[in-house]
């Protein structure tokens, strides 16, 4: 094998390949980066679970497979003068690399051990600007759960109609949503859920501009082909939250906030809250403003944010980072927040973990408006105090404790 190209042009190709290289695998090759000189130079990583190939225009003096070790010849390349980069393998997998003045000799593997990355066979794709998937992926996965115990939830779910596409993530705690109905709609359908790690990658090789993007749904595998770049992973299968159910609708209680002013607010406020003195931020929002305050063992905090509209006195607990989160992904200049009455909340839903028995807790109890509670719609939410909810459970209408582990979405609680 033997070809030559842009130094910058390689070194991008590296950097992008090499995300999906194993760390350790029972099988060498897969530590190794894969390169192929035909029509174009292919550069491959792949760790079983997520594949990425890019192609490089190069010339080709001789075709050829290797293996070339990624970390080592991403290092050469990259500190080669910004000229012509030569590379050529010989039949011992001895491998030259020159440029300008420098030259390199490493050891490369045989390609004969490397497995074929998955095909996906799918007649057409989705097609979308890269920035408007690029949008949705970024406003989504800082929700995914991190929870091994549920797989299905450590992905997005993309749901395709003909009108539009919708990305949801759920952690347990909230629920991001991002839509897109472009003119003229899409006109395919199909649903799947894409592993959380291999949007991340997905997202790093997407740009911000209108150049488009595809992907295809196979069988049991997802592919995205972004410029010179393809990314191939294996879908998540399981029954997703059916997020309709938990998402409110109909609220009357409309609020707006300056996206600036209001993150402002919360991180003022905040400087209170660490890792280990942890307290929801209380927010008690009023006509045109929303009071902010937190109290831990560091001390209090107040802070006052304007809104536009009412809130009704309606006041609320929210973890800082969740409400961070949300507004930094926002991509907006002013974010709406809605309400379905004075009594709870709806613009947030949360899933809550029972932690043991109530009359092990010396606790208040605040009825929850509304639960989805395997079937019930009524609970309480029991806390040891409103200013610290680390320790809470759900009640049942009927006063009996669900078993540890059972999951609830909570809409909103009244003090």
């Amino acid at each position: 094998m033997k070809f030559s190209c842009e130094k910058n042009l390689l070194v991008s190709a590296i950097s992008v390949a090499s995300r999906t290289v194993a760390m350790k695998s029972a099988i060498p090759a897969l530590e190794g980066i894969y390169i192929r000189a035909g029509v174009k130079v292919m550069l491959s990583g792949y760790n079983l679970e997520t594949g990425i190939t890019v192609g490089v225009d190069a010339e080709i003096r001789e075709t050829g497979e290797a293996i070339f070790p990624a970390r080592l010849f991403f290092d050469i390349v990259r500190k080669l003068p910004d000229d012509t980069v030569e590379v050529s393998v010989d039949e011992n997998f001895k491998v030259s690399i020159r440029g300008g003045i420098s030259s390199f000799s490493i050891t490369a593997m045989s390609a004969e051990d490397y497995p074929e990355l998955p095909d996906v066979e799918s007649e057409k794709g989705v097609v979308l600007p890269q920035k408007q998937l690029k949008e949705m992926i970024s406003g989504t996965i800082f929700a995914v759960s991190e929870n091994q115990a549920r797989p299905i939830h450590t992905g997005c779910l993309f749901e395709v109609a003909d009108d539009g596409i919708t990305v949801i993530a759920v952690d347990g705690y909230r629920l991001a949503l991002r839509r897109w109905t472009p003119e003229g709609g899409v006109g395919r359908q199909m649903k799947f859920v894409a592993p959380a790690a291999a949007l991340k990658e997905v997202e790093k090789i997407l740009t911000d501009s209108d150049d488009d993007c595809t992907f295809y749904l196979g069988t049991k595998h997802i592919l995205f082909t972004i410029g010179e770049a393809t990314l191939v992973c294996r879908i998540l299968e399981g029954e997703f939250l059916d997020w309709r159910r938990v998402l409110p609708e109909n609220n009357p209680i409309k609020l707006a906030a300056n996206v600036s002013a209001i993150t402002d607010s919360i991180e003022r406020v905040s400087l209170v809250i660490s890792e280990k003195l942890k307290s929801p931020v209380r927010c008690l929002f009023d006509h045109d403003k929303v009071m902010l305050s937190a109290k831990t063992g560091n001390g209090k905090s107040e802070d006052v944010c304007r809104l536009s509209g009412d809130g009704q006195g309606l006041e609320i607990g929210f973890n800082n980072k969740y409400l961070l989160d949300a507004l930094k992904y926002a991509h907006c200049d002013e974010v709406k927040l809605s309400f379905t009455s004075s009594l709870f909340a709806a613009g947030f839903a949360e899933w809550f973990f029972i932690p043991g028995a109530a009359d092990r807790l010396p606790c208040h109890v605040w009825y929850c408006s509304k639960a989805v509670m395997n079937g019930s719609d009524s609970a309480a939410l029991v806390g040891a105090d409103w200013e610290s909810l680390s320790s809470v459970q759900f009640v049942p209408k009927d006063g009996t404790l669900c078993a540890p582990g059972s999951e609830f979405a909570l809409y909103g609680l009244k003090r």
